[in-house]
């Protein structure tokens, strides 16, 4: 090997003479590791490198939690050396079959044994290479994942609407990452040297969501010992992100008005006013139409939120998306891994793709972790997903297949015009009477029809 010296870390008590020049020669730094001990903690391993673990100077069960920690560095690609009756022994074995690259019996030539380390090198190098470039391509803004369409479209949004400061409504189902999108546009927004705030409208009981928002001043109720600054004001000259708005009660709903048309807040028992200026981003899962026709949300708040609206699309609707964020969520949780994992097996490939994904993203990072402690192989398989029954699906008929490729053209036409009819109908090159035909063939709801068009332009549905 020449060019660039390159790292490689010997586990044993001393390196044999030769291999140690010849390693020099082919630009190989050699570094000694005690295999009793573990790597001292300020060490960082942040360059693909190489190592060599010698069974000669190892010491069985004594060395294995050091070994274990070591061996489990992901930027290190690891060899085994050793005589035959070292090399067999069950510590030995286990330790080479979830961490090594190779193994090699002594005596052996030292060029064999550094031909091996190159190759190890070599594997970790293409790895976090690829790892890299898998990185670049896919992530979009604020750290978010994907490079399908749905998401190119939703990066584009970001990209707009950071450029404004008028109130920006996100909807989408639970799990798909509303708050990292909101994060995004603050980011990208002029305020980002100020603060982001976030708070679950839904998460908090709603006799303690108003002191929440807004504050309370000292003495104003038993136990209100001293003043507190509500989230309102916390994130003066920031963004509030308002996540799940669809589940605020209906008597804060008031409160949150008031505060949008006075720019103003009251801390609970106070007597004076504060001027605070915040963006509004609000986010829910909620069918806000029908939670406003039910009586469950303001209608006149609603509008006052609902100025830029931003749909986040599901899981299921990112195709290979999928399996780049189910890659992206092995490298970041490698390191909880028990052994050295090398990706996903053909039989998890395609199950990600058959799920559904009702969780969304957050299911599928859970997924993944959960897979990483307990998988016991070198891939993580569908039953460590436990999406096994998902590897194979049924056939479908021609006619099955035409019907889904139909529905999920109109749900991704409806998504990138936000519900309007008109436009989907355009762009899928279908008139409008055909379009709400097709919508109610499939029980596609209602509410993604655009309710600010003439009732009068709605044609009924064909018997």
């Amino acid at each position: 090997m020449t060019g660039e010296t390159r790292s490689v870390y010997y586990v044993g008590s001393a390196v044999d003479d030769d291999l140690h020049a010849r390693l020099t020669a082919r630009n190989w730094t050699v570094e000694l590791i005690d295999p009793g001990k573990r790597a001292p903690a300020n060490r960082r391993f942040d360059q693909a490198s190489a190592g060599i673990l010698d069974f000669s100077h190892c010491q069985f069960p004594r060395d294995l939690p050091a070994l274990h920690a070591l061996l489990s560095v992901s930027t290190i690609g690891w060899i085994a050396i050793g005589h035959s009756e070292q090399i067999t022994q069950p510590a030995a074995l286990r330790l080479i079959r979830d961490y090594c690259f190779d193994y090699l019996t002594l005596p052996m030539a030292s060029d064999r044994i550094i031909d091996s380390i190159g190759h190890a090198y070599g594997m970790v190098a293409l790895h976090d290479a690829a790892s890299n470039d898998a990185r670049g391509e896919s992530l979009g803004e604020g750290g978010m994942i994907g490079s399908c369409d749905a998401m190119l479209a939703l990066f584009r949004s970001i990209r707009k609407v950071a450029m404004t400061d008028a109130p920006v409504f996100i909807s989408g189902e639970s799990g798909t990452g509303k708050e990292l999108t909101a994060a995004a546009i603050h980011e990208r927004s002029v305020r980002r040297a100020e603060p982001f705030v976030a708070i679950n409208c839904g998460a908090i009981p709603a006799h303690l969501l108003q002191s929440e928002l807004f504050g309370y001043e000292r003495g104003a109720f038993t136990g209100a010992n001293q003043r507190k600054i509500g989230r309102v004001e916390a994130a003066n000259g920031g963004t509030l992100f308002l996540d799940e708005i669809g589940d605020l009660p209906i008597e804060s709903q008031a409160s949150l008005l008031r505060f949008l048309q006075e720019r103003k807040v009251e801390r609970l028992g106070g007597h004076g006013s504060t001027p605070v200026d915040v963006r509004i981003i609000s986010a829910t899962h909620v069918d806000m139409q029908t939670a406003m026709i039910e009586g469950r949300f303001r209608a006149d708040l609603y509008h006052r939120l609902c100025v830029l609206q931003i749909d986040e699309p599901p899981l299921r609707a990112r195709g290979k998306d999928i399996e780049l964020l189910a890659k992206h969520m092995l490298d970041r949780f490698r390191k909880d891994a028990s052994r050295r994992l090398r990706g996903f097996s053909p039989c998890a490939i395609a199950a990600i793709h058959n799920y559904g994904w009702p969780g969304n993203v957050r299911e599928l990072i859970n997924r993944v972790r959960r897979a990483i402690v307990m998988s016991e192989g070198r891939q993580i398989t569908s039953r460590d997903l436990e999406l096994g029954e998902y590897v194979e699906v049924a056939p479908v008929s021609l006619a099955q297949a035409r019907e889904t490729a139909e529905r999920q053209a109109i749900e991704l036409a409806l998504l990138r015009h936000r519900g309007r009819l008109g436009d989907a109908a355009h762009e899928l090159g279908i008139s409008r009477v055909t379009l709400y035909r097709l919508l109610t063939s499939h029980g596609l709801r209602t509410a993604s029809i655009d309710v600010t068009e003439p009732r009068a332009q709605v044609a009924r549905p064909a018997a």
